[in-house]
């Protein structure tokens, strides 16, 4: 099992002036612990269940790309981009680039995205959810023509586009890995089996279940089930001084018994290096053989 760092939260003791250095430390000792992934949320204004609105955000990919310049190995994602933020064009060179840069370590997050408060506070459009679903689908089969040979025109319900071109082209090949986030059984989860290469659901007690439906999906879709990576988002608490860490191991040991592949989630406290050494010492040595 690999584990993966998400980090939700930028409002840190020592204040913005502090954040790049602060969070290039967190980049580089997540990267020697050996988290397989590093991720932030593509949120404009943070989000309740983390804090208030008023909490600082940044903004996702320019800080992918900072995280990339302080990293060696972790893939870089978001969990989760929405789809109607970015036009699909200006996302799959943002992944694109990031790709480049990184030395081919960058993936593709996405999902139908939800956040009503932040678009309406910023001004951007918030399409009903049916068309959202839309969205999504057309920006998955858009970057998909970008990271392809074919750069001829591309006509959609939604985006009409002339030219295709991307260059220079992505190093991951065939493309940049994608995952799309959220578990709904009728519609996302059929995209994850027509189009990604990984899912990231919630733990809840109806994970199992919402893998089956998975299963259903490929199996109608003439996919490989095995072939999907399945991630699942769950906060990665291990206590201060790693009191926790057996629970931890053993939620962990429970997940990968569930299908499980990957634990993506924010560690409490990031900024504090003691978090970090108790899962670069213990926690991902332990899972990693499971």
């Amino acid at each position: 099992m690999d584990l993966g760092l998400q980090i939700p939260d930028f409002t840190w003791p020592n204040g913005p002036a502090a954040l790049g250095t602060e969070l290039a430390d967190v980049a580089r000792r997540a990267d020697e612990a050996g988290f397989a992934y590093l991720a932030v949320m593509d949120h404009f204004f943070q989000i309740p269940v983390v804090g208030p609105s008023e909490h600082d955000m940044l903004e996702a990919y320019t800080t992918l790309g900072f995280l990339a310049a302080h990293t060696e190995r972790a893939r870089l994602l978001t969990v989760i981009t929405g789809a109607f933020y970015r036009h699909p064009g200006l996302l799959a060179k943002a992944v694109t680039t990031l790709d480049v840069l990184s030395g081919g370590r960058a993936m593709l997050g996405v999902g139908a995205g939800w956040n009503e408060e932040e678009s309406r506070g910023l001004g951007f459009p918030f399409p009903p959810l049916a068309q959202r679903f839309e969205l999504l689908e057309e920006a998955l089969q858009y970057c998909l023509r970008m990271w392809s040979d074919d750069d001829g025109p591309f006509a959609g319900k939604h985006v009409t586009a002339e030219r295709l071109l991307n260059v220079p082209q992505a190093l991951s090949t065939p493309h940049p890995p994608i995952m799309i986030g959220g578990g709904g059984e009728k519609k996302t989860l059929r995209l994850v089996a027509r189009y990604a290469q990984a899912c990231n659901l919630f733990v809840t007690d109806e994970l199992e279940h919402k893998l089956d439906v998975l299963r259903g999906h490929c199996a109608a879709e003439g996919r490989d089930y095995d072939d999907i990576t399945k991630t699942a988002y769950l906060t990665l608490d291990a206590g201060e001084n790693g009191e926790q860490a057996d629970a931890l191991i053993a939620e962990l040991r429970r997940l990968r018994g569930l299908g499980i592949d990957a634990v993506l989630g924010s560690v409490p406290e990031v900024h504090d290096p003691k978090r970090l050494e108790i899962f670069g010492q213990r926690i991902i040595p332990e899972v990693a053989a499971l």
